[in-house]
């Protein structure tokens, strides 16, 4: 059932729009979204430092009770993992709330609820609170309101894109990921000398913010602001109607159904979405499980950096000189804008490819030697730590963000569901929940390994990315026999292969 425009646009539109400007506007406010849930996610990392303070040199802060004796930061590792655990199970449950609610309400009511509960985690420093549970209990909340982001977000890309180009486009769109993690690495350290629990108060409101700014301009679906959803590809998956009448570029059996409204698509939704499909089905799709276990090592691999990053390079000493927890703070920021590049990078390749997981593969492979000379070099001097850790970042992140966004999105309109695209929040849930177990994992292994020394750190991560490349190799031989057996006397693939992701293997 139609809704209707956002209250936003209905107050500021003054003439109708076309499908290209909704597409920007979706765009802009789900980065947006993104980049508040992942600066929300920052101060946690930044202020390890100053909550357990012990093994830096010349510490400038006390630590804070109870992270701040001897088990400290095993203490700061299972905070990591109760937040990422939550996450992940939450993951699961919001994806299959997200194809069966309205996507911009859910999304407003998970950063409204990320925001409540990432202040009150500050706010226990307000309040002189230095009880675990209390600490443990807020991340695990914000933990499963965070969930709602990620499938939403992705469901409401997938509902205005096609596959043309759609790595290159969500590569793009994808650098919130990092936008998120500079800009609340930069905002959780510019208030830290004021007291730490600023930095969770600060973040806490900008995701309120955010959450607000989607209430009001968010339109989560094509048909709420006069188009007709039709299950295709690019420009033939929307078309704007006029009184009931098909006005722009269709199919003559898309034009019938419009015009006879017998909604014969395989779609039994009022709206035209169709129904939401069960987990079980949405696993069942070709490549979900493979790309599932693949991001898993991914994420360990990434999230370990997200949540360790400022604290090593505090505890490292870089040039002869030990680090303050603000410079490392903003130092770490140069590993996300690594990724934004990363991102861009692996979309337009595996565009060009037509070949998603020989891309995510190889991006992999090619991290770990990156991982091992940032380890080995990065202390020898400040600008070898930058160049290496930029390189790091380059390469963990671009797979990650190619699988959670173009491979998702692809996965989540597979031809097997036979235009039923409400699979794509539930897909995308399958995908990135699998992730965040490992994201989990790797924080909660970082915080115990990291006490015995960082190589054994850097030894988890460079097995984490191998795994990652080495689950990926049958799509990999799918990929090269689809090439090398569907091509024309030329040398040139025909357009339905062009068309085709060789990921997505049909039941032949």
């Amino acid at each position: 059932m139609s809704r209707g425009p956002p209250p936003g646009i209905k107050l500021f539109r003054g003439k109708e729009w076309s499908l290209q400007t909704y597409r920007y506007l979706v765009l802009l406010i789900t980065f947006i979204a993104y980049v508040c849930y992942h600066a929300s996610r920052k101060p946690t990392g930044i202020v390890k430092s100053v909550l357990c303070p012990d093994a830096i040199k010349k510490a400038k802060y006390s630590g804070w009770a109870p992270f701040n004796g001897p088990n400290g930061v095993s203490k700061l590792g299972e905070i990591d993992v109760a937040f990422l655990a939550c996450y992940s199970l939450g993951m699961y449950v919001a994806g299959h709330l997200g194809d069966s609610l309205d996507l911009r309400l859910f999304l407003t009511m998970g950063m409204i609820g990320s925001g409540i509960f990432v202040g009150l985690f500050g706010m226990g420093y307000f309040m002189n609170v230095h009880e675990f549970w209390f600490y443990l209990l807020m991340q695990m909340i914000a933990g499963l309101f965070q969930a709602t982001g990620w499938p939403s977000v992705v469901a409401v890309i997938g509902n205005w894109f096609g596959k043309r180009k759609r790595g290159l486009i969500m590569g793009i769109w994808n650098a919130h990921t990092s936008v998120g993690n500079i800009s609340g690495s930069l905002l959780a350290a510019s208030v830290l000398d004021y007291g730490w629990g600023w930095s969770f108060v600060l973040l806490g409101l900008l995701i309120m913010f955010g959450g607000f700014v989607v209430f009001l301009f968010l339109p989560a679906y094509p048909e709420d602001v006069g188009f007709c959803y039709i299950h295709g590809d690019e420009e033939e998956q929307r078309v704007k109607t006029v009184g009931g009448d098909v006005v722009e570029g269709e199919g003559e059996r898309e034009r019938e159904n419009q015009r006879s409204g017998d909604g014969s698509d395989g779609r039994d939704g009022r709206d035209g979405r169709g129904r939401s499909i069960g987990l079980y089905e949405a696993c069942m799709i070709p490549g979900v499980i493979t790309f599932a276990m693949c991001l898993f090592f991914a994420k360990l691999v990434a999230y370990t950096f997200l949540y360790w990053l400022p604290f090593y390079l505090t505890q490292t000493e870089i040039g002869g000189k030990y680090m303050s927890v603000k410079s490392a703070g903003n130092l770490s920021t140069l590993f996300d804008v690594g990724g934004i590049f990363g991102g861009i990078l692996a979309g337009y390749m595996s565009d060009k490819l037509s070949a998603r997981a020989i891309t995510a593969a190889s991006f992999m492979y090619a991290a770990i030697p990156a991982m091992l000379l940032y380890r080995t070099y990065g202390s020898v001097s400040l600008h070898a730590n930058i160049g290496f850790m930029m390189l790091s970042g380059l390469l963990v992140n671009g797979p990650y963000s190619l699988i959670t966004t173009a491979v998702s999105a692809d996965l989540g309109t597979h031809k097997s569901l036979k235009g039923d695209s409400r699979a794509l929040a539930t897909v995308t849930a399958i995908i990135d929940g699998t992730g965040s177990v490992g994201a989990a994992i790797g924080p909660l292994l970082t915080g115990f390994l990291s006490t015995r020394g960082w190589d054994e750190v850097f030894i988890m991560l460079v097995l984490g990315a191998f795994v990652a490349g080495l689950l990926l190799s049958p799509l990999i031989l799918a990929e090269i026999a689809e090439k090398t057996g569907k091509t024309r006397p030329n040398g040139q693939q025909t357009p339905r292969d062009t068309a085709s992701q060789p990921l997505l293997q049909e039941e032949r």
